[in-house]
């Protein structure tokens, strides 16, 4: 497997820790308001990642995390006249419905920041013990020139940064790039620490939770949007290499953005696309499949015309599924086997750092042979089924799942449906021809 590895800035052979073994973290939301499509992408990209390592035979430990503190949820909380918990608690709800309408499985751990607070103070003082952080009037900086290729990660100039940055919070902090990681306020829900009564800051707040739930100061796959490249991720690694002298992760995963009509989302066009909304308007499936079909390191459009698209796509998809899965329920066939030939191809496309549009191009290959096969009148039902079952499993993948599974009562009733017609019964094949199309097996 390869993966496209932002650190390095090239596509690296992907080799575990551990064999057979793989630690994802996914930077997750701040829980301040509802998720927008962009913010669904790395839900569905990490999802799929997910899927791929343990279809090639990796166990995977995935962890994502709520920041459920920060000053937009405070304001939120004032303004709605409840409490941070209250807030938090309600879009952590909505945010985890949004995985489950685009078939995102949950993370192992979702870790929040306020109960990992007690941690976060203490990587703090060990910052500051090793010289790496300072205290100013309560508040405690990061100093980036503790740690040698500060940038390197995000491939930042240093030196430009310097020259464009203001200093804005404390005119003493050291370099203008330093950063805060904890931040003294009597504004909303605040803690005891050593410095002062406060809150952490973002940036310290995922080093903390990954060091806290793998139990270790590197794993393998880091992921998040790109527009976290720079500076939290930055900060983030800057602030393990400080105190254990080694990269938070071993690859570091950024999906692109996603736009309206070739315009970024924002509040002021007024073209913000909830997550939840394009799943009521669409389907699961489309959703899904409109955020999978580009390469994850490209930027996505939504446009009328790629909407359209991607609803005959999944039609096509569901029909060659649909009617291959009738037949071999039909002719009760028991046979869990692939098309091996077929799917190892599916999986080398998407194993090519995560090649979906590659990947696509073979699961249509085998949405064609089952078409084929299908229109065979002495058909082979267990070649049939072999290439549905790898069909079947590339859409799982993808995060493409249809309720294909028929009861007996449906079953008995194509069989009546069948019969009607070699009867040459046309008003009653009609008949149950309508209930079968009304009830969706048809």
């Amino acid at each position: 497997m390869k993966l496209f590895n932002t650190k390095t800035n090239r596509l690296e052979n992907f080799k575990s820790i551990e064999e057979n073994k793989v630690s994802m973290y996914v930077c997750g939301p701040t829980v301040y308001n509802h998720a927008h499509i962009g913010n669904a992408r790395p839900i569905v990209v990490f999802d799929t990642l997910k899927k791929l390592l343990e279809a090639v035979g990796y166990e995977v430990t995935y962890v994502s995390n709520y920041t459920d503190i920060d000053d937009k949820i405070i304001d939120k909380a004032i303004s709605e006249n409840s409490s941070e918990l209250e807030v938090a608690n309600q879009y952590i709800s909505a945010y985890e419905e949004v995985r489950a309408l685009y078939h995102a499985s949950n993370p192992d751990m979702m870790p929040r920041v306020t109960q990992t607070m007690p941690q976060i103070i203490e990587f703090i003082d060990q910052l500051v013990k090793q010289n790496a952080a300072y205290e100013i009037e309560g508040n405690v900086y990061f100093d980036v020139n503790s740690v040698k290729g500060y940038g390197n990660l995000s491939h930042q100039n240093i030196e430009e940064l310097k020259v464009g940055s203001r200093i804005e919070e404390n005119e003493e902090k050291k370099s203008p790039l330093d950063f805060v990681i904890w931040k003294k306020t009597d504004q909303g829900i605040s803690w005891d620490s050593p410095w002062s009564k406060g809150r952490p800051g973002w940036h310290t707040e995922c080093v903390v939770m990954i060091h806290d739930e793998f139990k270790r100061q590197t794993i393998d796959i880091h992921g998040g949007g790109q527009d976290l490249k720079f500076p939290h991720h930055e900060n983030e690694n800057a602030q393990n290499c400080a105190l254990h002298n080694e990269s938070l992760a071993n690859y570091w995963m950024h999906n692109a953005m996603v736009d309206i009509d070739n315009q970024k989302m924002s509040k002021s066009l007024g073209n913000v696309v909830w997550a939840k909304d394009f799943v009521f308007e669409l389907g699961s499936n489309v959703a899904r499949w409109l955020l999978i079909q580009n390469h994850y390191r490209q930027n996505i459009s939504i446009t009328e015309e790629v909407i359209s698209q991607s609803q005959k796509e999944i039609e096509r998809l569901e029909s060659a599924l649909k009617a291959a899965s009738l037949e071999c329920q039909l002719q009760e066939v028991n046979d869990d086997t692939q098309d091996e030939a077929l799917f190892k191809r599916y999986l080398e496309a998407l194993s090519d750092d995560l090649n979906t549009p590659n990947a696509i191009m073979v699961l249509f290959e085998g949405v064609k042979e089952l078409n084929q096969l299908l229109r065979q009148k002495d058909k082979d039902i267990h070649i049939l089924k072999r290439v549905f079952n790898s069909v079947h499993e590339m859409a799982y993948i993808l995060g493409i799942e249809f309720d294909l599974e028929l009861t007996q009562e449906l079953l008995d009733q194509v069989r009546a449906w069948q019969q009607a017609k070699v009867d040459k019964d046309f008003d009653l094949a009609d008949k149950l021809r309508e209930q079968l199309i009304a009830q969706g097996v048809l």
